[in-house]
């Protein structure tokens, strides 16, 4: 009989956390939303001992400082003999202003006269203990159906083993926030000089040529590889479940998302390998 499930979900207000929790309920979990941090070892343990194995808990930083002692409940959570996941939604500060500013909505830290920066600023600080142990996902440039998708591919998982991620983007639309390693590829020669390349991507096939043929990507390519392959082992000793690999180049469109297309391959079969492309439809 398999462990029971915990799911917790946290982040930044604005950040995507609802679209994440009605992902995890339309799954089959049982789903509790905006938990005071404090109650989560009770909640936790009343439903499983009611039989609920696949439970999906929505915390955030309303409760103030008791959200950063979840980490600590979370690992005794764990030694009880539940599987513990942790997914955490982040955006850019630009992001998040804007869409409070869109809809309306006053952020849940603006009381005592912060401004919408400040308040945000706050939750990055309450919440950054929680951050640091969670798989991480920086919706800042992602729509509602992308984000849907990579959900369902994180409980997809098997988090008893590290998830490595790899994971394309374009500098002009920033770094994301949710890297772990980050490899700039720009010095490559560009596919997007060329008019006959520039509306295709790193996935097809004209692309992939003409790529494959400059030596400074397959020196590129193989400098990464081994840089990851070297230092994994490292990061599985140190009881990381996810490690996020960010390639980018100017637009996201071509050069790293070979690049991803390519390392995912290589390590495919000896991880468990999750591809995301920032900056493609």
């Amino acid at each position: 009989m398999s462990a029971p499930q915990l799911v917790l979900i946290s982040g930044l207000s604005g950040s995507g956390k609802s679209i994440a929790l009605n992902v995890l309920e339309d799954s089959g979990y049982y789903c509790v939303d905006n938990l005071p941090a404090k109650l989560l070892p009770e909640i936790a343990a009343y439903l499983r001992d009611a039989g609920y194995d696949r439970i999906a808990v929505s915390v955030d930083a309303r409760g103030g400082e008791p959200v950063q002692e979840l980490p600590a409940r979370l690992l005794e959570l764990r030694e009880q003999g539940m599987d513990v996941r942790v997914l955490f939604l982040e955006a850019n500060t630009e992001t998040l202003v804007k869409r409070f500013s869109e809809t309306r909505r006053r952020h849940p830290l603006s009381k005592d006269r912060l401004t919408v920066e400040e308040a945000i600023a706050l939750e990055r600080h309450l919440l950054d203990p929680l951050s640091q142990i969670a798989q991480r996902v920086d919706s800042s440039e992602l729509g509602p159906n992308t984000l849907r998708a990579w959900v369902k591919d994180f409980i997809d998982y098997d988090h008893a083993r590290i998830v490595l991620l790899f994971e394309s983007f374009g500098y002009k639309n920033g770094i994301p926030l949710d890297a772990d390693l980050v490899f700039d590829v720009r010095c490559l020669p560009n596919p997007y000089y060329d008019p006959q390349l520039r509306p295709q991507t790193g996935r097809d096939p004209d692309v992939i040529a003409f790529l494959e043929k400059q030596e400074g990507v397959q020196r590129m390519l193989d400098d990464i590889r081994r840089f990851v392959e070297t230092w994994l082992p490292c990061f599985i000793r140190d009881n990381r479940s996810y490690l996020t690999v960010a390639v980018g180049c100017t637009g996201g469109r071509h050069r790293s998302v070979y690049l991803v297309e390519t390392l995912a391959d290589c390590f495919r079969g000896d991880q468990q390998v999750m591809v995301r492309h920032r900056n493609l439809p």
